[in-house]
Parts: structure tokens; sequence; C-alpha cells
């Protein structure tokens, strides 16, 4: 299992010089996997979404394509906070909001993604916080079932196209 300094450097390894895309998720989970490391449900599910968007990503190239499209996950809560207690996990997405909100204004994203339903409120506050403005997705967070990951894949991917489209060129 990975401590936060070596989640941190690994996350980091990944972070694209601009980040167009952020996705806030909840906290690393206590199981101890980690998206960077590829080996949690959400790596699945944004490789998969990631591969519907363009077909010539692969299983070994899905983190250097999500880098290279400027996408970037952090997470609210630095520690995981999956296996607290209601009110412990919601005060723990509160106590994060300051941290979050630095990170959003240091990164300016032009868009921001929240991946639980249960932190779209603390991430608001953030970006309150942060002063920033721009798009905002509401993802469903993927999940065991099928179905969950099949409504997070069938939102997401339109983005995810929109980051493989080229700007057009303005000759003004």
């Amino acid at each position: 299992m990975l401590d936060l300094r070596q989640r941190e450097r690994l996350r980091h390894r990944y972070r694209p010089e601009a980040v167009r895309l952020l996705f806030i998720a909840e906290s690393p989970p206590a199981s101890g996997r980690f998206f960077y490391r590829g080996d949690s449900g959400l790596y699945r599910a944004m490789r998969e979404a990631f591969q519907i968007a363009d077909p010539s990503i692969g299983d070994e190239t899905f983190l250097a394509a999500f880098q290279a499209a400027g996408c970037y996950l952090i997470d609210l809560c630095a520690e995981p906070v999956d296996a607290l207690d209601s009110k412990s996990r919601q005060a723990a997405h509160r106590a994060a909001e300051a941290s979050s909100s630095k990170a959003i204004a240091q990164m300016r994203p032009s868009t921001i993604a929240t991946l639980l339903r249960s932190i779209e409120g603390n991430v608001a506050s953030a970006i309150s916080g942060a002063n920033w403005s721009g798009r905002v997705i509401h993802l469903p967070y993927p999940g065991r079932w099928s179905l969950h990951k099949d409504a997070f894949v069938r939102v997401i991917v339109p983005p995810i196209r929109e980051l493989f489209t080229p700007a057009p060129l303005n000759f003004e």
C-alpha cells in the first residue's frame, strides 16, 4: 500500500503542464488501490471512456494519453475516508475544501469534473474559494455496478472527445 507521499509523487508524475480537465474524486480508497497505479475501478472506467473517445489508446498508453489530453485527477481528501462513518466523512470533506481551493486556483483548469455526488457541495465551496469560473461536470461514480459505470462513461465521453478535437484556427 502506498503512503501519502508515495501517492502524491506518483500522481505528480502524470500532471500535465496545463490542466484542461481536472477530475476531483473523494479520496484514495481505503483498500489501497490508486488511480495512478492503474488498479482501481475508477481507473478502468476512465480508461474505457478514453478508449471509446479515441480507439487508438491502448491499455498500456492510457495514463500517458490522459496526461497528454490535459487531464489530471486529484482527491478532495488526501487520506482515505470511505471507511469512515458518515459524520466523520462529511467533516473530512469540509476540512479538505481549503486545500482543494488552493489546488484549483493554482491549476486554473478549463473544466472541473466531480466524481462523486456527495462531494459536489464541497467542490463548489472550493471553486468559490479559488475564485474560479468555468464548466463543471457532475459525474456519477462508476462504482461496482455496470449501470453506474455505463452512466459515467456516457456522460464523460463527449467532453473527452472535445479534448481531442483541435481548436479552430483564429486568423484575426
